[in-house]
């Protein structure tokens, strides 16, 4: 509970592995990339910005609304949500900026740190969003809704201080969300109707502000999130909880996306937490239906701002201090750090991309032994907090900032 006052938390949070991860189709954009893992398969990229920052293609100011989520890029479209006058908006811009449709989707919150939090996700031509106070939606790609289910009010649903923040799971056939009921505290809605496919009770804790992912083993898949102080293993087949793992209850603040690693057969899931145990290395038996502790450091904490895994290290910002760390994630140390405001970390062609809250966006080269901050400018447009995640498409790297949504361009060659 110890954040509660301090800070707003939006779902997120990520690494690199080997590749594994979730059994959905080619034709997903989500939150923090194909994998959830904000890992961004760019190659030749800028390795270095002028003092102003890479080139302003284009800005969006004010239309999009209040807003802590990321926009989500497709080969042709950017979609974005955000709250305008207490009225959610799903809105469908070009690759230039230009507003192609925008959609209501009801009520979004107004409460402390007033805006939407979800990212969009996009699949097999189905637009899936959540609102803060729970509303799940499916919009077509003209933005006509095409079934919608209200997990708080029709499912027994809980919200949390900050508003759900949950980006939903697409895959094959459904789609996942966490209500956070005592009896109905997971969730399985048939992804072309809405339709309940399994109820799983979970541990029956409200939810907290985390974006699953799916880890698709031999025998069975797996769902992975976290409640608001447990990280739960659920087999997808039928909503089965096998497995959970106890955050204690230093505090409610699970706001990364877990991520899970196939390391030459072995299985290991990695997540950061702010105000429990830290960072964690867990491994996960070949069938999955059980998990077991290799380490723990509650020296390397971050609230929301997603982790990333370059090879055998992992990097984030700390909570609450001011400054971002490398970690050993074969011994669960800390090797190195580097002062620079806390905040959101993405990846792309080799370099590490952190956006701090004072605005900054500073590139980094993931030398765990000497961190570095190479190159940096100020985002100096837009309103509010600087707590949206970055995202990169077609060597274009998107930010949102309140009600503002920049496009740079990042290309080398094209300054």
């Amino acid at each position: 509970m110890s954040l509660k006052n301090l800070i707003f938390i939006l779902a997120f949070l990520p690494f690199i592995s080997c590749k594994n991860i979730n059994k959905q189709s080619p034709n997903t954009a989500q939150w923090r990339g194909a994998e959830r893992s904000g890992v961004y398969e760019e190659k030749g990229l800028l390795k270095n910005w002028p003092a102003e920052g890479p080139k302003l293609l284009w800005s969006i100011d004010s239309i999009i609304g209040n807003g802590y989520g990321s926009p989500v890029i497709t080969e042709d479209c950017i979609y974005i949500m955000g709250e305008v006058d207490s009225t959610g908006y799903l809105f469908a811009f070009d690759l230039l900026g230009k507003l192609k449709w925008k959609s209501n989707y009801g009520k979004e919150w107004s409460r402390p740190f007033p805006g939407s939090r979800c990212t969009p996700t996009v699949n097999d031509n189905l637009i899936y969003i959540c609102s803060a106070y729970g509303r799940v939606v499916c919009f077509d790609m003209t933005g006509k809704q095409k079934w919608a289910v209200d997990i708080i009010n029709d499912l027994h649903g809980r919200n949390n201080h900050f508003g759900i923040s949950e980006s939903v799971l697409v895959d094959e056939k459904n789609v996942y969300c966490m209500p956070g009921g005592r009896d109905t505290n997971v969730v399985a809605l048939e992804k072309l109707t809405g339709k309940i496919q399994w109820v799983s009770k979970g541990m029956g804790e409200p939810p907290s502000y985390c974006s699953p992912i799916i880890i698709s083993l031999s025998e069975r898949s797996i769902l992975v999130t976290f409640s608001m102080q447990k990280l739960l293993g659920i087999d997808i087949k039928d909503g089965t909880l096998l497995w959970s793992d106890d955050q204690g209850k230093e505090g409610d603040t699970q706001g990364n996306t877990p991520l899970y690693e196939n390391y030459y057969g072995n299985h290991y899931i990695y997540y950061v937490e702010a105000d429990g145990k830290g960072a964690v290395k867990l491994k996960l038996s070949k069938d999955g239906s059980r998990i077991t502790t290799l380490w723990r450091n509650k020296d390397f904490g971050n609230a929301f701002g997603g982790f990333i895994k370059v090879n055998d290290f992992i990097y984030a910002s700390a909570y609450p201090r001011k400054i971002w760390q490398s970690l050993d994630a074969r011994s669960g140390q800390i090797v190195d750090s580097v002062k620079f405001n806390r905040g959101t970390t993405i990846f792309a062609d080799s370099m590490l991309y952190c956006y701090n809250e004072k605005g900054e966006m500073g590139l980094m080269k993931p030398e765990p032994k000497k961190l570095q901050i190479i190159c940096k400018f100020k985002v100096n447009k837009g309103t509010k907090d600087h707590f949206a995640h970055p995202v990169i498409h077609n060597g274009v790297l998107y930010i949102r900032h309140g009600k503002c949504m920049m496009a740079y361009d990042i290309k080398k060659g094209n300054v």
